[in-house]
């Protein structure tokens, strides 16, 4: 009437002009890419930029320097022994990791708050006061009688307690999401035990207990703390490889110890992406 239109109560709100869903993106794009700038610098700032200078520091030497340190007799026995452990204590972690985490998860029983904090117990201790339980306990007055101190037995146990925590703390949320109803309808279908966690259990968990497992052998390959105290530093015996570096770095070669170091990287590369590749073919093949 007059010539004068009014809105209906129940019309729908106009939409969003393009302008306007433009510059939400825009904004949008904008607060993601500074976010990814940020990452990126803080993350070059804390690893790229220290490997680069760790991997320049090894040039610098030339190639001769690198091949004649790591094929250095004591050096390389070093390096052997660093590398051998490190993938002992790894399996060992995949098997008992995944044990105590399915244990933590799946069963009640006294005590149970208590293993759990004493599993994060090697994250809380300073390495070198690691070390100083080990010796109190498998040293040359150890209480049990067993004195593990100057033998690989000893490195071996050191790198355990290190790394106890690394597969057990990946694997334990997998499990909590994990439901127990398709178990029981495998069951019900007639699958195994081993079939049911062949085919169900384990590609579900193969990620995490790979995460867990290149965890523990980079922890391992480079620990140094626990090991000052229990290895013994005896060329081609006890010394490993992060013992090597400090003697090379105190006898002022600072090339030699770099060398060493990328070679440690590159190996630590190598079995993470094994690792990796490992995981997906697990997790395809359930």
């Amino acid at each position: 009437m007059n010539g004068i239109t009014t809105a209906r109560p129940d019309a729908a709100p106009a939409a969003p002009s393009r302008p306007r869903r433009r510059a939400r993106r825009s904004t949008l794009t904008r607060a993601s890419g500074v976010g990814l700038g940020l990452a990126v610098v803080w993350f070059s700032l804390l690893v790229l930029i220290p490997l680069a200078a760790v991997v320049i520091a090894a040039a610098e030497g030339g190639w001769d320097t690198f091949v004649g340190t790591i094929t250095d007799g004591d050096t390389a026995a070093a390096i052997r022994l660093t590398v051998v452990e490190a993938a002992l204590v790894t399996v060992v972690n995949v098997v008992m990791g995944t044990v105590i985490a399915w244990v933590l998860v799946r069963d009640t029983f006294p005590g149970k708050r208590v293993l759990e904090v004493v599993i994060d117990l090697p994250f809380a201790l300073p390495t070198i006061v690691a070390g100083l339980v080990l010796l109190s306990l498998y040293g040359p007055d150890s209480p049990v009688g067993v004195n593990l101190v100057n033998s690989r037995q000893g490195i071996f146990l050191a790198l355990l307690f290190v790394t106890l925590p690394f597969v057990v703390r990946t694997v334990q949320p997998v499990l909590l999401e994990l439901d127990a109803d398709v178990e029981e309808a495998a069951a019900s279908l007639g699958a195994s035990r081993a079939t049911t966690f062949r085919r169900i259990i384990l590609p579900a968990l193969a990620p995490a207990i790979t995460a867990g497992a290149s965890l523990a052998f980079a922890r391992a390959i480079s620990e140094f703390g626990s090991l000052v105290l229990i290895a013994g530093n005896q060329p081609r015996n006890t010394e490993v490889a992060s013992l090597k570096i400090l003697k090379y770095i105190e006898g002022d070669q600072q090339a030699a110890a770099a060398s060493v170091a990328v070679l440690l990287l590159l190996v630590a590369v190598l079995v993470i992406v094994a690792l990796d590749l490992i995981s997906r073919r697990v997790a395809a093949r359930g």
